[in-house]
């Protein structure tokens, strides 16, 4: 019987604003990122940017766990409503992880595989821009969220890839005495690689909410 009020009572879309706002700061931090990813002065440059974007996608994340506090019938239920969130700030999170330890290495040079791992951030980043708003109407977009979930996926395996070649070749270029610079573009490949498992996981929650609703 509560189940049917529920349905019955008007839905807070707000919900879906604010998931929107934490895509484009997504995006903004993976665009900043991979701008420091061209190297020279762009490091440094871009840096600010990756920071401001996460610090504005932590600022909806806080305005969505205190909206579902107050909000008496929510879109969908109150723990994905977090964890959708939840795992979308884990993606700008990681990428400030990823900025931090370029400049902390001091880093301006980059092979052409880890310019490869920010496009594909970027990618995934724009695709989860597109997913999100499309749970505002879950049963008639569900086949285009899947897909568009599907193809992160795809670019997460691609990254694993792109990361183990990447590493294996700078193993081999790198001079015996080299040792920082292995430890520090290694690094670096490593915090990328997690970047797109982050998204993946928001991928994996979100076709986790299209179950439960379809």
């Amino acid at each position: 019987m509560m189940h049917l009020f529920r349905r019955m009572m008007p839905r807070e879309e707000r919900f879906f604003d604010m998931y929107a706002r934490h895509a484009d700061a997504v995006v903004r931090g993976a665009t900043e990122l991979r701008g420091m990813l061209e190297g020279g002065e762009a490091v440094q440059r871009h840096y600010p940017g990756v920071l401001s974007a996460e610090d504005d996608a932590d600022a909806v994340t806080r305005e969505v766990v205190q909206a579902v506090r107050r909000t008496f019938v929510t879109p969908f239920d109150r723990g994905d409503i977090q964890t959708l969130i939840g795992r979308m700030d884990d993606t700008v999170d990681q990428m400030k992880k990823a900025a931090k330890a370029i400049v902390l290495f001091e880093m301006t040079e980059f092979d052409a595989e880890i310019r490869r791992m920010g496009d594909a951030i970027g990618r995934c980043a724009a695709l989860l821009r597109e997913a999100v708003p499309l749970l505002s109407a879950i049963s008639p977009n569900a086949s285009r969220i899947n897909e568009l979930c599907e193809q992160i996926r795809r670019i997460e395996g691609e990254a694993d890839d792109i990361h183990d070649v990447g590493v294996t070749e700078l193993f081999r270029r790198c001079a015996p005495g080299e040792a920082l610079r292995f430890i520090a573009a290694r690094e670096v490949f490593d915090q990328l690689e997690k970047i797109v498992d982050r998204f993946d996981d928001a991928a994996n929650e979100i076709e986790g909410i299209v179950v439960e609703h379809v």
